[in-house]
């Protein structure tokens, strides 16, 4: 029998960072969770133990901070590119990196109807993503959102799906809709003349605008239409990839007591719970490189 060592990274994941930027009495709080990942010539720490040219996890961790301390940390996709260039340049044996950040967004605490200069509560479950890959002198941005959960009362319909002997689902023309989009878009490579957050949030709003106004028979067909939108807005956007959960709502029976339950009261389940994911790319778009190199399929 014979082997070989395939490819393989190594880094430290999900530092802790929070930064607090003072301007006079008005504070503005950032929190972020950053992982660090770097490929390069690393066969002999695998293959014999030898850690010469391993960078340590924990100078790498000592790295994210020293960079929040030195510079506003900025755009979180701008972050992501200053550290992953910066291994990939101040190490020879380091010749890729994966810098993965999520942001978790804080809301100033208003008292009598005004903000307070240095107090926050925390927002939702949502989070601001960016997966930013360096290869060498290339760079690709994906840029994203986890948990962003909507729902919709009515313009949802699902039937016409095949039945078998184990078919007990019901075909509705009106149900409620919810779901928790994850969605991530790879921008064209190489590409950095772009502003981060104002795209960030037309694309956000784009996909709820597209989530509200569709009138949807099936949770793949919104999807579609949400990818779909977004590339008509943003030629910069290369592919938009999407995950779905079907949060379902289902009908309580409540004939027992008496009563007629026309779409009012629902039993919310948690699991399980249908898995909608897919991808919208443009035709013609260049071949994704690395971009999605080691993230989730969706």
């Amino acid at each position: 029998m014979s082997y070989h060592l395939g490819d393989n990274q190594y880094g430290k994941a999900e530092v802790r960072l929070v930064t607090v930027t003072r301007e006079g009495e008005t504070h503005h709080l950032r929190d972020l969770t950053v992982s660090t990942s770097l490929r390069g010539d690393l066969a002999d720490t695998h293959l014999t133990g030898d850690n010469s040219a391993v960078v340590a996890t924990d100078t790498q961790k000592n790295t994210v901070y020293a960079f929040a301390k030195q510079a506003p940390v900025g755009e979180i996709e701008d972050f992501a590119l200053r550290l992953g260039r910066h291994f990939v340049s101040s190490f020879e044996q380091i010749t890729g990196a994966r810098i993965l950040i999520d942001e978790h967004g804080w809301e100033r605490i208003y008292v009598n109807r005004h903000p307070h200069h240095h107090s926050f509560a925390k927002a939702s479950g949502e989070r601001r993503t960016t997966a930013v890959t360096i290869d060498g002198s290339r760079h690709w941005v994906v840029s994203g959102l986890a948990d962003l959960v909507v729902l919709k009362t009515t313009g949802s319909e699902f039937h016409g799906f095949p039945r078998d002997q184990y078919t007990t689902l019901a075909e509705t023309d009106d149900r409620i809709l919810a779901t928790a989009v994850t969605a991530r878009w790879r921008y064209h490579q190489d590409t950095t003349d772009i502003e981060w957050s104002r795209t960030f949030l037309e694309i956000r709003r784009i996909m709820l605008e597209t989530f509200a106004e569709t009138h949807s028979l099936s949770l793949q067909q919104t999807l579609y239409a949400m990818g779909g939108a977004v590339l008509e807005a943003h030629p910069e956007v290369a592919e938009i990839r999407l995950s779905m959960p079907n949060k379902h709502h289902f009908l309580v029976d409540l004939s027992p007591f008496g009563l007629e339950n026309h779409n009012e009261v629902f039993y919310a389940a948690d699991r399980p719970y249908g898995l909608i994911e897919g991808s919208v790319v443009r035709d013609g778009a260049e071949d994704p490189g690395l971009a999605w190199h080691t993230l989730p399929a969706f």
